[in-house]
């Protein structure tokens, strides 16, 4: 089978119903693909790990920022959306990706996020007790609704700032954003929609610092508000659109984690009996499931220059779809790729990307992670999928809308 009908399979709708076949196929040839003709637009893909890995950290591949947009899109300032996307760090070249991204790094620090390891704690016994109730009697209930949403919202709602009353009003708004993220997904009616969540999401934002200037908490909106004073670039726009898809980021990533480590370890009871008596093994189960099933399976760039990649040359303004769910099985650098396996040494995986662009919430989920499978399987040891589940129909942002589990 040759690289562009793999693509072909992938960029379809049996590719986002199960990646991981064509991603082996891929693994079979070379790291990179350079096409003859584009394929959904892309013409070169990036699959094996040295090769995603190169392309992440090579200055010469870039996002496609605002400028790269004007130049391809005269009309793409019209959608709040892609506006809100563009002007977020996720989208930005240096050197506003520089000024963003240290704005970003002065108020999310390690004593931030280790000083939420106690509303962590609490916030998770809350949810925990919410799926005793729903689960009483053996009631089957949604396992995303009831613990793996709301906790890693509600933590990064502690940690920006957005009010408990509100998050559960931002999770459809954050939906339509996700929307339009992955490869057919853009059409009018994902846009308009997206438009919409993202008009409504500006307003609550310029209420919301409007109230933190007025009265600063310790929270994430009151140090970028407190930012501003001394940083003119960093106009209300900015503000908005970067809180709007951080915070969107950040609570998807690790609520998709909890809806796949609960598939993975209840279909492996001895390993989470495993995970449980040997609590210094945990870090290695987080690693393990985020390899497995990354929080999105991929990103784009753009080559600016020739560039050799593990000896093949994509030619200057390629358009590369770089494969972050194919590098994690490569078996060049995972024995045994397909296995589950938390045990594995040398576990580097590139969920969370890589070079300038690596994630900044990496931590904060790894932390979410290591307190919250212990607690949720040593209080719901007996949890059980309840009924076939669905499979996830996206690469980005990929995961579980609704699992139904017994407890």
């Amino acid at each position: 089978m040759d690289a562009t009908t793999i693509m072909t399979a992938l960029c379809a709708e049996e590719g986002r119903l199960d990646p991981y076949t064509w991603y082996a196929r891929m693994h079979e040839k070379e790291q990179v693909f350079v096409f003859d003709k584009p394929i959904a637009n892309y013409d070169a893909v990036a699959h094996g790990f040295a090769a995603v890995d190169q392309v992440l950290r090579d200055p010469s591949f870039q996002l496609m920022d605002e400028v790269w947009e004007d130049a391809k899109s005269p009309h793409w300032r019209g959608h709040p959306a892609l506006v809100a996307l563009k002007k977020s760090v996720f989208f930005m070249n240096a050197p506003g990706h520089t000024q963003m991204r240290s704005a970003f790094n002065s108020v999310f620090t390690a004593r931030r996020v280790a000083a939420l390891r106690p509303a962590i704690e609490q916030l998770t016994n809350v949810a925990l007790d919410r799926m005793a109730a729903a689960g009483a009697g053996g009631q089957p209930f949604d396992f995303m609704s009831e613990f793996a949403f709301p906790v890693p919202a509600n933590i990064m709602g502690e940690l920006i700032g957005v009010p408990e009353e509100d998050r559960v009003w931002y999770r459809a708004r954050a939906r339509a954003m996700g929307d339009i993220l992955d490869f057919d997904t853009v059409n009018w009616r994902t846009v308009k929609a997206a438009d919409t969540a993202v008009n409504e999401l500006n307003a609550f934002f310029a209420d919301l610092t409007a109230k933190r200037r007025a009265d600063p908490r310790d929270d994430l909106i009151s140090a970028l508000v407190k930012t501003q004073d001394t940083n003119e670039w960093l106009d209300d726009v900015l503000l908005f659109s970067n809180l709007i898809t951080m915070f969107n980021a950040g609570f998807v990533t690790a609520t998709n984690m909890f809806g796949h480590s609960v598939v993975y370890l209840t279909e492996r009871p001895e390993m989470m009996r495993a995970m449980l008596d040997q609590p210094d093994l945990v870090p290695g189960y987080v690693e393990e499931i985020l390899r497995c099933e990354p929080p999105t399976h991929f990103v784009v760039r753009h080559a600016t220059v020739d560039t050799e990649v593990t000896g093949v040359t994509i030619p200057a303004g390629s358009l590369v779809l770089v494969l972050l769910g194919a590098a994690n099985r490569d078996p060049r650098k995972f024995p045994d790729p397909d296995e589950f396996d938390p045990m594995r040494e040398d576990n580097h995986q590139i969920a969370f990307g890589a070079g300038a662009h690596h994630c900044l919430g990496a931590a904060l989920t790894r932390v979410e992670g290591a307190m919250g499978l212990p607690m949720l399987f040593d209080r719901f040891p007996k949890i059980e999928i309840a009924e076939p589940l669905k499979p996830p129909n996206q690469l980005t942002l990929r995961g579980y809308d609704v699992m139904p589990v017994r407890v």
